[in-house]
């Protein structure tokens, strides 16, 4: 008898269809909408395998409703949407897409450093609104990306990949981290640092830590302050880890140089945010891992998890 397996959105049909040789799919039949609340609570209260995207919430409420669930796959690396510790309490099991979106997710990054940093959208839009009537000297000038600082808060895959972009640009890399990264440090000559040392020194500032108890709020007022007055903050983590109110002061009082954010506390992001009113905001909608062959990667590995799930084989990429 094929097990239920629910999915949270419309996938591609190529992805999908291979599944059916183990599974009873149904699947939410939008590809852009998530799926309502209650929808999502009536469908899982007899599938034994949800598939799911960051936008769905696998929390005790959820969990209430779905006394069949063995696994839980998640399209994406973070699993923040998801209580770990209440899945391990009912002995379900949840696997990820670990890896494979690394150098996408820096390549980003470091194109939201250079948009902050050279002022790209800001000056696209002032030739689209007919602003550009000459050329002078101070016209759109940016800051230079060679040669400066980075400080990189979070050097796992992404932060280090982000480090080695950096080191073709001939920056200086700090990077805090929970634990050192010796063989990094000696093979790249990253250097180490606190995080007040590296919010001081840093000229770009790029948040890769993971979203997480101990990261909830960890740049607020405060730590803004300490940066330097010319300095970019660049997010492609999760929102949430940078105070958005204090985030939006500090730039509206004139301190900071710009921000890049990929991420934010709510998502999508509400249209008359005040972060939305400054035009040194770099703004995107969480497309940090958005290229064609990365989404396809990820897709791959979830269906590596559901198929061997639904061989009775063990399952890789599991959220321990």
């Amino acid at each position: 008898m094929k097990k239920k397996l629910f999915i949270t959105r419309k996938f591609p049909v190529h992805i999908v269809e291979p599944l059916q040789e183990y599974y009873e799919i149904e699947q939410w039949e939008e590809e852009e909408a998530v799926i309502p609340r209650e929808k999502l609570l009536t469908a899982v209260t007899d599938c034994e395998v949800l598939w799911v995207t960051i936008e769905d919430q696998v929390d005790e409420e959820l969990l209430s409703h779905a006394p069949n669930l063995k696994l839980v796959t998640n399209l994406a690396v973070g699993f923040n949407n998801i209580d770990v510790k209440a899945i391990r309490k009912r002995g379900i099991m949840a696997t990820n897409t670990p890896g494979v979106l690394t150098n996408t997710t820096a390549d980003l990054v470091f194109g939201l450093l250079l948009a902050t940093a050279r002022r790209i959208p800001e000056s696209e839009r002032y030739l689209r609104e007919g602003k550009w009537k000459s050329w002078y000297p101070m016209q759109l000038v940016g800051k230079d990306v060679s040669g400066a600082t980075i400080g990189i808060i979070g050097m796992g895959r992404i932060g280090q990949a982000v480090a080695r972009r950096a080191k073709g640009f001939d920056m200086k890399i700090l990077y805090n981290n929970r634990r050192r990264r010796h063989e990094a440090e000696e093979m790249y000559g990253f250097k180490y640092a606190s995080l007040e040392e590296l919010l001081k020194l840093s000229d770009f500032v790029v948040i890769m830590t993971p979203y997480n108890s101990d990261t909830v709020g960890l740049i607020g007022a405060e730590e803004l302050a300490l940066m330097k007055d010319d300095a970019v903050l660049i997010n492609a983590s999760r929102g949430g880890i940078i105070d958005e109110n204090a985030l939006y002061h500090t730039l509206k009082n004139g301190k900071l140089w710009a921000a890049g954010l990929d991420v934010f506390e709510q998502e999508p992001i509400a249209l008359d945010h005040p972060l939305l009113t400054l035009p040194n905001v770099v703004a995107l909608p969480h497309i940090g891992s958005a290229s064609l062959e990365t989404r396809t990667a990820m897709f791959m590995l979830n269906v590596r998890a559901l198929t061997a799930y639904g061989q009775g084989k063990a399952v890789s990429n599991r959220i321990d």
